[in-house]
């Protein structure tokens, strides 16, 4: 049997280098098709692991709490619909949230988020949309961030403070210490008292590229809201020594005594920090999945389509074959391991080609595409049922060949 299958193997190589231009027209449609998948999956993999090592760093003890319910099992539904309700919904985290949160048994730190709109003005630059978080000490801690210039907010720095990022200080003032001098935000004078270190990673679980952010005390963010803080993420540091499991219930059950028992927040813990991002992508990716799935069916049809030529030139020596003992089965494996050989070419060629797209394209992207096993199993397993599914009808249309009708034709 194993020397049928490589005599079979051998025959499928001869009969596709006879006709190279005709495979290599073939394999091309399954080349796009698997490096469209594989581009996309190699990205979506790079956000998680980026994400993943970072809180690998804070020692794995960071806790994350966001507004809205993640308990939907309509995975495509959360995908579509967190950014809308995201966008038109106050937060439902609070002050209070904070103090219960607080008051939990293996919860050493914490610290909220909350974005301020707005323009950040000097006497002589202005910019727009920029990012401005309101928040406490506790951050720098919690993130890891470290200070370049001057301090950190703190409880004895003062209400209208403010710490920029390396960049932000370019931008706004020109240079990179900024301290001492100030802008205005909403018509409200900051003084600088800080400038963050450049940090590498922009992309981060906070979703703030700390490099281009300003940074005010929690006080001063409440002012532009009407003395509400609202608060769009906490951060928690839980001691190492304690169960994380059990701190995220405890928080979880804390919170929910705040909000009557309604559960309108997330909360993320370990390699699950990671999901909002990957769902960006994975977003993009059913998206992009079907100009994927269009290209492999136009490439499975290419497949259909010379494989069914190769049946109608080969018809004699399909008759001889069957003259001399070949059954049935023996002729569609044949024909079949052709179908599978140009269908593992275009695989092998997509997920190259995919992951050299992926390079490029990260290239104006905070992060590197992501190296996992899945990326040429699914690759390239797509690409095999595909030379499967569409090799299959040909190869059993010259199993039902009559030998003796076979047999007559001559070229």
């Amino acid at each position: 049997m194993r020397l049928l299958i490589m005599n079979h193997i051998e025959n499928a190589r001869e009969s596709l280098r006879s006709n190279k231009l005709r495979t290599r027209l073939t394999v091309l449609g399954i080349t796009l098709g698997v490096a469209c998948m594989t581009t996309i999956m190699a990205m979506g993999f790079g956000v998680s692991q980026l994400i993943d090592s970072q809180v690998s760093r804070l020692n794995g003890n960071i806790i994350i709490v966001r507004p809205g319910s993640n308990k939907s099992t309509d995975y495509f539904k959360q995908i579509t619909e967190s950014q809308i309700s995201n966008a038109f919904t106050a937060s439902p985290l609070t002050e209070k949230d904070l103090q219960a949160i607080q008051k939990v048994d293996g919860v050493e730190k914490v610290a909220p988020l909350m974005s301020v709109g707005g323009s950040l003005k000097t006497q002589h630059n202005t910019i727009s949309d920029a990012p401005i978080i309101a928040t406490t000490p506790e951050l720098k801690d919690i993130s890891q961030l470290e200070v370049h210039e001057g301090q950190f907010i703190g409880s004895v720095s003062g209400t209208n403070t403010a710490v920029v990022g390396r960049q932000m200080s370019i931008d706004l003032f020109g240079t990179d210490n900024p301290i001492g001098q100030t802008f205005k935000i909403k018509g409200v004078s900051f003084a600088v008292i800080g400038v963050l270190k450049s940090i590498h990673e922009t992309l981060t679980y906070n979703d703030i590229d700390f490099n281009r952010s300003v940074i005010i005390n929690l006080a001063s963010g409440k002012s532009f809201n009407q003395g509400i803080a609202q608060i769009k993420q906490i951060n928690i540091q839980a001691k190492k020594e304690q169960d994380a499991k059990q701190i995220v219930q405890n928080i979880r059950d804390a919170i929910s005594k705040e909000h009557n028992g309604e559960q309108d927040f997330s909360i993320f813990s370990g390699n699950e920090i990671s999901q909002p991002a990957t769902k960006v992508f994975a977003s993009i990716t059913a998206t992009t999945s079907v100009v994927a799935i269009v290209s492999l069916i136009i490439g499975g049809i290419g497949i259909m389509n010379i494989m069914l030529v190769s049946v109608a030139e080969r018809t004699r020596e399909i008759g001889i074959r069957k003259a001399v003992g070949a059954s049935n089965s023996h002729i569609s494996v044949q024909f079949l391991i052709e179908s599978l050989a140009i269908s593992f070419m275009g695989g092998v060629s997509g997920l190259v080609l995919g992951y050299f797209a992926a390079f490029i394209i990260s290239t104006m992207l905070p992060f590197n595409p992501g190296f996992h096993w899945l990326v040429p199993v699914v690759s390239i397993g797509i690409a095999l049922i595909v030379g499967t599914v569409f090799g299959l009808y040909p190869a059993i249309r010259a199993a039902r060949k009559n030998p003796i009708e076979a047999l007559r034709q001559y070229y």
